[in-house]
């Protein structure tokens, strides 16, 4: 006879610890998870399997880090997420036997993935989390990751720490300071990185005074002044934005568009000594 779980001795009150645990065990495997093959994204429906929850702001859906992780890296190599929000890449990490560390300026970021991290999985891979600034990664050695996700905040759009945090870039509203922030970060993803291997930065873009800002290409070009190649450009639809039924009657008002997309650049770290002029169009010299 099989054993009974979940319920309280002489009575119908639920467990819900337990239940809550049963839940995520037969939510491991992504059912709605498809391994992509162009260069457009769309995910109508975002990945709710483990942990993942869509209700931290901003963070992205769990079917980029899986596709980013199967095809940038193999079981027990190291990744990093600076940037790490609410885990969802240290999640994908564990699910897929890989090593991660990821740190965030927002104590609350770190707290709320350590908890999303809390789950019974078999697996011999580990899955740190601390207080950090990707500005600053000179705790870790030079040519150390075997590939790095980050997503980092797009201006000021969603101020994480309400503007309580000095170091949260999400803070900052003028695009040359953010850009100048953004360069010291693309410079330690640069060292950190092994050659030869892959960085992916989800990004997107906003509007002001009714017209684009393109922080995605000027974060591309911080990128491969640092010395990266640019391996793929994706374009990831965006689903439902919770501000944007606000904007549809100034957008017809004004004459512009709703930004429903973002850019999702892959690059890669050059071998030392390598040879670049099959790619030097996408060097900026």
């Amino acid at each position: 006879m099989k054993k009974k779980v979940g319920y309280k001795k002489g009575g119908r009150t639920k467990n819900k610890q337990v239940l809550e645990t049963i839940k995520i065990y037969q939510s491991l495997n992504p059912t709605e998870f498809r391994f992509e093959t162009t260069s457009v994204w769309d995910f109508p429906i975002r990945g709710t399997w483990a942990t993942h929850n869509p209700k931290y702001r901003g963070n992205f859906a769990p079917q980029i880090a899986r596709n980013l992780i199967l095809n940038y890296s193999e079981e027990g190599e190291l990744i990093l997420d600076p940037m790490v929000g609410s885990g969802t890449t240290l999640i994908e990490a564990k699910l897929l036997h890989r090593n991660a560390i990821g740190i965030d300026v927002n104590k609350d970021a770190v707290s709320l993935t350590e908890r999303a991290l809390n789950f019974d999985y078999k697996t011999e891979s580990k899955q740190t989390v601390e207080l950090g600034d990707a500005r600053d990664l000179s705790i870790f050695d030079g040519n150390q990751f075997d590939l790095i996700i980050i997503h980092p905040p797009y201006l000021n759009i969603v101020k994480y720490s309400k503007g309580q945090n000095k170091n949260d870039l999400s803070s900052i509203g003028s695009l040359p300071k953010f850009l100048n922030e953004m360069e010291r970060v693309v410079a330690e993803l640069f060292r950190v990185l092994k050659p030869n291997r892959f960085c992916a930065i989800l990004i997107g873009d906003t509007r002001k005074a009714q017209h684009y800002v393109p922080i995605s290409y000027n974060v591309l070009n911080l990128f491969l002044n640092a010395g990266f190649a640019l391996k793929e450009e994706i374009i990831k639809a965006q689903h439902n934005c919770v501000y944007s039924k606000r904007w549809e009657q100034k957008a017809k008002e004004y004459k512009f568009y709703l930004i429903m997309h973002e850019h999702l650049f892959v690059f890669r770290k050059p071998k030392k000594d390598e040879d670049l002029s099959k790619i030097r169009w996408s060097i900026k010299k």
